[in-house]
């Protein structure tokens, strides 16, 4: 049985085909860019050399099948995903799952918010929009070496550019307001990924949270969806084991190679500041201190020597690599 799983994620960065226009104040890609950026996203999933990767800004799946189709190793992955466009017919971007582990049935989006979560009504977002997701996450049951099915989950939170409304004008006031509302959608979307990832922790399952989470691992929107601090609803008498179960945990601390003299571990640059705000998130059966493990993460790895290259074909995000060891037979 193979002994050893890895999981990846990567934001390919406005993955669309040639000549579509995709952003008022941005250019369609030209055959030629097109087919750079195609040959540079086909060499960094290969060098990735994950079983399961998730996708985000991805304008068009068929644009992934033809990476894909440019791999060495991928051709033949399984690909899950479902292209969204606006009212006009315009592409938007969604998330994606490729795998070369079987998948147990074809990957569900979900576009709109559980019950009882909704951004808070301002005067201007559409009633239709208070209740979705920017970019709806893509659940899909990947079956692990052994029959064991985990739970994985791709997502994509609305990033901190400012979300500037008609009429607003270039004074400071503005500004904050544009960035406040940001952080009202992507902190809306956390506690719609968190009720989402807890009601698939009823299962017993295993669960994997991967995306871009456009905030850092000790932000409060990436903590609300790991569940740190919540209240165990379960079963108060089982103590701290028992409040595992509900918690998602960031893969980066509970690695067991921890060297922090040589830690890189960035995925984005934004103002001259190093982030990482890429994030794979996994459930106490990926926990060292969990009796429920079954499997332990080994290690995080970040491929992000392209940010400093500022190649035009490459994407603006680091990949997020983590290698889980199998524990045994967990058939």
């Amino acid at each position: 049985m193979q002994e050893e799983i890895r999981f990846a994620t990567f934001n390919v960065c406005n993955l669309a085909p040639a000549g579509t226009k995709l952003y008022d104040n941005l250019e369609p890609l030209t055959q030629v860019q097109y087919e750079a950026k195609r040959e540079w996203t086909a060499r960094q999933i290969d060098l990735l050399g994950a079983d399961v990767i998730g996708f985000q800004e991805v304008f068009s799946q068929a644009a992934l099948r033809d990476v894909l189709a440019h791999t060495r190793h991928y051709r033949d992955a399984t690909q899950a995903g479902i292209d969204a466009v606006d009212g006009h017919g315009r592409m938007l971007p969604s998330v994606a799952l490729v795998s070369q582990l079987p998948l147990a049935g074809p990957g569900i989006a979900y576009p709109t918010f559980p019950a009882g979560v909704s951004l808070p009504v301002d005067g201007h977002a559409s009633d239709a929009n208070l209740g979705r997701y920017a970019r709806a996450p893509l659940h899909v049951q990947v079956v692990l070496p052994g029959g064991h099915l985990t739970d994985v989950l791709v997502v994509h939170l609305k990033s901190r550019r400012p979300d500037y409304r008609n009429g607003d004008g270039n004074t400071v006031l503005n500004y904050a307001l544009a960035n406040l509302r940001s952080l009202q959608r992507r902190g809306a979307e956390a506690v719609a990924l968190r009720v989402l990832a807890s009601e698939l922790g009823h299962s017993g399952r295993p669960r994997i949270v991967l995306g871009d989470f456009n905030d850092i691992a000790n932000a409060v929107t990436t903590a609300i969806v790991m569940g740190a601090g919540a209240p165990d609803e379960t079963d108060h008498e089982a103590g701290q084991a028992n409040n595992m179960r509900e918690r998602l945990y960031d893969s980066n601390a509970i690695q067991l190679r921890q060297d922090y003299l040589r830690h890189v571990g960035y995925t984005n640059i934004h103002d001259s500041a190093y982030m990482t705000i890429d994030h794979i998130l996994v459930s106490e059966h990926f926990h060292p201190a969990s009796p429920r493990a079954i499997g332990l993460v080994l290690d995080v790895i970040y491929l992000n020597d392209h940010l400093l290259q500022a190649l035009p074909q490459a994407s603006d995000h680091g990949q997020v690599l983590v290698r889980i060891k199998l524990l045994g037979n967990i058939g």
